[in-house]
């Protein structure tokens, strides 16, 4: 089991829930600002501690032609400075090994994407860096078996892992989501819930992923009650507009009536 640790002023696992939040991309470095500064006056307000999060680079995109960001070298600049300005943590997805140690330098946390949570030498990069790592639990991967990907990373020496759950593949265009999955997970390390794209639908809007973003106060309520320790939520001010995974964001004045359910919640959930 993944001790408690710290990533900036963010406690993990230490009885706090926190949140993870942000954009899915970097869409420009006054949007990405903007989010961050947003997101960090709501959960400054609430008291809930935040790591801001949008990716240099989605590399996974359902169609060639979509908007994939800034790229490596630009996106860790706009992270880096994104944190110097706010004093806020922030965390990017990586795609490739060759990535991780630039991404580092912008970055306090490196995020496995779901499809990549069995690469060995992603993760094993990704933990040479020092930096935290979120892996997010594959959408085919049973929840015991994260136990794989977490002991790649220990072989790093790197004892900062959480692990996130976002919803297992139930035929070609759903997901679901088992709660068993989260106490499972949390025998392993803290547990983060992602409630956005856990509702996302795969390949389900002509060339882009679709989504129900009405469930995400729902299932993010379940998995709070459920004692989770982080909650991760894309969010975006305009999401028919977003330039990914729109479908599946939550709008940003929707953010701290959530917040305020989700912490209310917290006060009574199970510890561990």
């Amino acid at each position: 089991m993944i001790e408690d640790f710290e990533i900036g002023n963010v406690p993990v696992g230490a009885g706090r829930l926190f949140l993870i939040g942000g954009p899915c991309v970097i869409e420009s470095e006054q949007h990405a600002r903007h989010m961050a500064e947003s997101i960090q006056r709501i959960t400054a307000d609430l008291g809930i501690p935040y790591i801001f999060k949008a990716s240099y680079d989605k590399a996974n995109r359902t169609s060639v032609s979509s908007f994939r960001g800034p790229g490596l070298r630009e996106g860790t600049r706009i992270l880096r400075t994104i944190a110097e300005s706010t004093g806020l943590p922030v965390l990017t997805d990586v795609h490739e090994p060759a990535h991780c140690e630039i991404a580092a330098e912008g970055a306090d946390v490196l995020q496995i994407p779901a499809f990549l949570c069995r690469q060995t030498d992603l993760l094993v990069a990704a933990g040479k860096t020092g930096r935290a790592i979120n892996v997010k639990k594959g959408q085919f991967v049973a929840p015991s078996d994260m136990e794989h990907a977490v002991g790649k990373i220990l072989t790093t020496g790197n004892t900062r892992i959480s692990l996130t759950e976002r919803g297992t593949t139930f035929g070609y265009g759903n997901l679901v989501v088992d709660m068993r999955a989260l106490g499972i997970m949390r025998r392993l390390a803290p547990v983060v819930f992602d409630g956005t794209h856990s509702v996302q639908m795969p390949s389900a809007a002509n060339g882009v992923s679709g989504g129900q973003p009405e469930f995400i106060p729902l299932l993010a309520r379940a998995a709070v009650a459920a004692g989770i320790d982080g909650i991760f939520l894309e969010v975006h001010d305009n999401p028919t507009e977003a330039k990914s995974d729109g479908a599946n964001a939550l709008r940003l004045d929707l953010l701290k009536p959530l917040l305020e359910t989700l912490l209310a919640l917290h006060e009574h959930a199970p510890r561990r």
